[in-house]
């Protein structure tokens, strides 16, 4: 029995592992293998500054995201919704039907203050001309854009993408408030399909689209106040198949926790961080876990955590702002919180109450799997205060994901799983 339960748990061990290493730890293979030379050639001090190079990297990367389109589309409604906001929330965009910008208007992200939505007048809403237009909007800091049409995309806006085509930057075509559309042919008594008429307004919108001279269009539809409804799912597949490596895993840690597909991608894109933080740890400011003859760098260890609660939407801020979007009392998604890593600070103390010093038993398992993590394996071995941090970030991370994965099922029901 007690050898089914550590084969089961070296397997789960394995299998966690390998999917960090099959998937992106960003880091690109050449960089993997310079990692693999700089330890051979200045040893574990030489990769600990390449690593904090690549920290540093992913902290401090802008990630710009323009979103334009005429007056009364909706422009700010889905600045709002991709920020996790709602209309009332501290630095929430301001919602109206008369276009009052004159210039690009930024709105940072609440929990990644890189990350900035930048609210763009429509070309045809202002006094420029579409030469001057680009200058003015300043098109070339931005990673991509988002161009919104409430019912038909116009002129304007299909010269706009073409001129964005023409410098080399993606756009995603977004037909807004969908849901009135359907509430319009409810309330007027027409039977339909809500899968075809969704599928009609879909092709109508490619169809003219491919006639004003863009070639292959996609069209995303989108409710501003619902985004588990219709295309936000494939909109966020196609920017995250169009980003670069780091802004990708940007864009997806900023996403907002609206389903349990998210907080699955976030769980990953965090885990790759792991190893990384847990590199960093090597030695220094070694603090003594208890149960544990090895310590570890708390500040690290602390730091990881804080981050991962922030990018999880498990922060208070983040909670209250998801509990009035699901319109559930916000006492009722923390009822459903079981770690104590959320809603207080963290210290050594509430690390030490989680009884993860029993992860000296386990230690062993990490370290026979080690080689599957690139380079780092053959650089820590037994005995390294990288085998503390890592296993403490790692069921530090599982822990708040447990617990992200139970708020986003308190706020919306089950039906929000990944698909």
């Amino acid at each position: 029995m007690g050898g089914a339960s550590s084969r089961d748990q070296r397997a789960e061990t394995s299998n966690r592992l390998e999917d960090e290493s099959s998937n992106s730890t960003s880091f690109t293979d050449e960089e993997l293998t310079k990692l693999q030379s700089d330890y051979d050639t200045g040893g574990v001090e030489k990769v600990k500054t390449v690593v904090q190079q690549k920290v540093t990297e992913l902290d401090n990367t802008e990630l710009n995201v323009a979103v334009t389109g005429q007056s009364g589309v909706g422009k700010s409604s889905l600045i709002n919704a991709m920020r996790g906001l709602g209309l009332n929330d501290e630095g929430a965009a301001e919602v109206g039907n008369t276009e009052t910008t004159k210039k690009p208007t930024r709105y940072k992200h609440p929990n990644l203050p890189n990350v900035c939505f930048w609210d763009l007048p429509g070309i045809g809403s202002t006094d420029l001309p579409a030469n001057k237009y680009l200058k003015e909007m300043k098109f070339t800091k931005y990673d991509f854009f988002i161009i919104i049409s409430a019912c038909r995309f116009t002129e304007n806006d299909t010269k706009l993408a073409k001129e964005i085509k023409r410098l080399g930057k993606n756009f995603y075509f977004v037909r807004s408030k969908i849901d009135n559309d359907l509430d319009s042919n409810r309330k007027g008594g027409r039977q339909f399909n809500e899968e075809e008429e969704l599928e009609k307004i879909r092709n109508d919108c490619v169809s003219k689209l491919q006639k004003a001279g863009i070639p292959s269009p996609r069209a995303f539809l989108i409710s501003n106040f619902d985004l588990n409804l219709y295309d936000f799912s494939l909109l966020n597949k196609a920017l995250e198949h169009d980003l670069p490596n780091i802004k990708k895993s940007i864009y997806i840690l900023a996403l907002p926790i609206i389903s349990l597909e998210i907080v699955e991608k976030k769980r990953k894109e965090l885990r790759k961080r792991v190893w990384m933080l847990a590199t960093l740890s090597g030695g220094i400011g070694a603090v003594p876990v208890p149960g544990v003859s090895l310590g570890c760098d708390i500040g690290i260890v602390i730091g990881g955590i804080i981050h991962f609660r922030q990018c999880l939407g498990l922060n208070d801020s983040s909670l209250q702002s998801l509990a009035k979007r699901a319109g559930k009392p916000v006492e009722d998604l923390k009822a459903v919180v079981t770690t104590p890593l959320v809603g207080g600070e963290i210290t050594l103390d509430v690390i030490n109450r989680l009884a993860w010093g029993a992860a000296a038993a386990t230690i062993s398992v990490i370290e026979i799997t080690l080689d599957i993590i690139p380079v780092i394996g053959s650089i820590f071995g037994a005995g390294s205060s990288f085998l503390v941090t890592y296993k403490l970030l790692s069921d530090a991370l599982d822990d708040l994901t447990e617990s992200a994965q139970k708020v986003v099922t308190a706020a919306f029901g089950t039906e929000n799983d990944a698909k």
